[in-house]
């Protein structure tokens, strides 16, 4: 079996729905803890731009869950606690991953693992970190640049900025359709400036980089799934 994570959108129109999916940052915790087979889990709010971003998106929620394998995952979060944000959501969607590289530490825990190492057709990249409170006015200085620059990325198939806690645990989550296309932002530019910050000035109390392999979604955002935009594989 290889583990698989989920990362489910939804969508919220509405002061109603609204207030309700922010209740529900509390009150869904205890049911996710619960869901059958459900391994490391987050429940997460949004930002306004492509990565990381000091500006909340009431509009949106965010989980995302590991699974011991792919059938599990797309069972799970159709039903329990998953399919009550859908039924108040306006739209939603969720994506599947295969871990293939990992790197640091989620909230002291290692959440991904391994199966697979190739790395064939559209690949996602996450990145997770725990922002310094000292370097907070540093760090949010430089970072707009890096959001503006990978929403302008032609080859960005898919972006989106959540996090745990404003301004301080961050996560950014993106779509390539293939490693030449990620590689490409992320050593160039604003991104690359970044990152040699990071290790010369140490922004990070706690970081972790994941990239994955896309298996499948379900559901739409923005009206159709993100994944249609990739270009097809060609029959061998």
């Amino acid at each position: 079996m290889s583990q698989t994570v989920s990362l489910s959108l939804y969508r919220f129109a509405g002061f109603r729905t609204r207030a309700w999916a922010l209740g529900m940052m509390a009150l869904a915790r205890s049911p996710l803890a619960r869901t059958p087979d459900i391994g490391f889990w987050k429940l997460c709010g949004a930002g306004v731009g492509h990565g990381f971003t000091p500006t909340a998106n009431p509009a949106v929620i965010a989980i995302l869950a590991v699974w011991p394998d792919a059938t599990t995952a797309q069972n799970r979060t159709k039903g329990t606690i998953f399919a009550r944000y859908a039924a108040r959501a306006c739209e939603s969607w969720t994506v599947f991953l295969c871990p293939t590289a990992v790197r640091g530490q989620w909230s002291g825990q290692s959440p991904f693992f391994v199966t697979q190492r190739t790395e064939i057709g559209p690949l996602a990249a996450l990145t997770r970190a725990t922002i310094r409170p000292g370097i907070l006015r540093r760090f949010w200085a430089r970072v707009p640049r890096i959001s503006d620059t990978i929403g302008s990325d032609p080859n960005v198939t898919f972006k989106i900025g959540i996090g745990e806690v404003p301004m301080l645990h961050q996560v950014t989550f993106s779509i390539w359709p293939d490693q030449a296309a990620m590689d490409a932002f992320a050593r160039t530019g604003p991104h690359a400036e970044a990152i040699r910050a990071v290790r010369r000035e140490g922004w990070f109390a706690e970081e972790l980089y994941a990239r994955f392999t896309v298996l499948s979604d379900h559901g739409t955002w923005g009206g159709q799934s993100p994944l249609t935009s990739l270009p097809r594989k060609e029959a061998a």
